[in-house]
């Protein structure tokens, strides 16, 4: 623990893997920014190394403890383990109540002072978020209280992630054409294909993208779509005729499908960059897609009676409240349309979502600087954390 009881100087991070690369993709870039920002010493434990190395190809999958970026990555294999107060950090967060190890826990009891503990929600637009951010929890037994910790689209909540340079970063990629052309010939488009409509596709195996591929090979302009390897696996294989492997492309009437090889979080930033609509899933690449400053659709996390439907509309009411065409298109992409509508049509439904893009890419210039207005997660998160230890030093004097 530090020696300076009003300031962090090292920060955990216990992370399990379940949206495959949404959960690691948050905690990653997190981690990385905590640091780089905060000049935090950070630790991330992750229970699936090979979906790290996905997003972060730096990870050596066999190791058990390794530096990347700064940051501190350590295998986390099962709840087993002995830990003295020595090894805990000043700030322990664990994402969407992943259970850290027991041992940990009793472990942050033995601390003098005691580490500042969160749980690190997931992102949710839905009212009752604001409530219960930053909410304590006391433990049953151990003198420890957790403190709940909500992302979120409003100011009475953490906010979304976004690093201090994202938007220079950004800014300078997308007005560079040449940069853009570089970075898009690398994955072996041609000229024709960077003039054509660029749509990422990253989505769930459930999502309705053969009947999406069938409207765009039909439609009146070309369009080109970049999906990585293993998504939407079956329709992309269905439409190549062979397997879906990355650098595969095939064309069909105005449609042709370019398959992209997983890419580090940098890379995928600017792949959405690059795109004028970006299909995303899950959390992380939502949230980079609001960030990207083009038109996009989610596709939100299955969860059972269709509980993620009230999420997606919680933020649709939210983000979409004037862009009928961007709600009536996510609503079907999620399967959440109403009555036979569900799976239905999609021609309409993509053609007006089509022409009104220019309408879209100026409400999402407003939406960025409305987020901007609450701050940052990384930034906000560490302003709770330090709040909560003026407190503990005030009690200690």
């Amino acid at each position: 623990m530090s020696a300076n009881k009003n300031s962090a100087t090292s920060l955990a991070i216990f992370c399990k893997v379940v949206d495959n690369y949404g959960d690691i993709g948050i905690c990653w870039r997190l981690a990385r920014q905590l640091h780089r920002e905060n000049e935090i010493s950070v630790t991330l434990w992750v229970d699936d190394l090979h979906s790290f190395h996905r997003i972060c190809p730096e990870v050596d999958v066999g190791a058990e403890e390794q530096q990347i970026a700064g940051v501190t990555a350590r295998h986390w294999r099962d709840q087993d383990g002995v830990f003295t107060a020595g090894d805990i950090a000043d700030v322990v967060i664990e994402f969407f109540g992943c259970d850290i190890p027991p041992g940990y826990i009793a472990a942050m009891a033995q601390c003098n002072p005691r580490p500042v503990w969160l749980n690190l929600e997931g992102l949710s637009a839905e009212e009752w978020v604001e409530g219960c951010h930053t909410l304590p929890s006391s433990h049953p037994r151990l003198p420890l209280t957790k403190y709940f910790f909500f992302p979120g689209f409003t100011s009475k909540t953490g906010g979304l992630l976004h690093e201090a340079s994202l938007d220079v970063e950004r800014q300078r990629f997308q007005s560079d054409q040449s940069a853009v052309a570089a970075f898009l010939a690398g994955f072996g488009m041609t000229t024709a294909e960077m003039m054509s409509l660029k749509v990422s596709l990253f989505c769930y195996g459930h999502a309705p993208v053969a009947a999406m591929f069938d409207q765009w090979q039909r439609g009146d302009s070309p369009v080109t779509c970049l999906v990585p390897e293993g998504v939407a696996a079956q329709a992309v294989q269905a439409f190549l005729g062979v397997d879906a492997k990355a650098g595969t492309v095939g064309r069909k009437g105005m449609l042709t499908v370019r398959v992209l090889p997983f890419v580090a979080q940098p890379d995928y930033d600017k792949l959405l960059w690059a795109c004028d609509i970006n299909f995303v899933r899950g959390e992380d690449s939502f949230v980079r897609a609001q960030w990207a400053g083009k038109a996009f659709i989610w596709h939100i996390y299955p969860q059972d009676e269709n509980l993620h439907h009230v999420k997606l509309r919680a933020f649709l009411g939210r983000y979409a409240m004037h862009q009928e065409s961007v709600r009536a298109l996510s609503l079907y992409w999620n399967g959440a349309a109403a009555g036979a509508d569900a799976w239905g049509d999609v021609s309409g439904l993509w053609q007006r979502f089509k022409d009104d893009l220019p309408e879209i890419a100026n409400w999402t210039a407003e939406w960025q600087g409305r987020m901007l207005e609450h701050g940052d997660l990384a930034s906000n998160l560490m302003k709770f954390v330090r709040s909560l230890q003026s407190v503990t030093a005030e009690n200690n004097v």
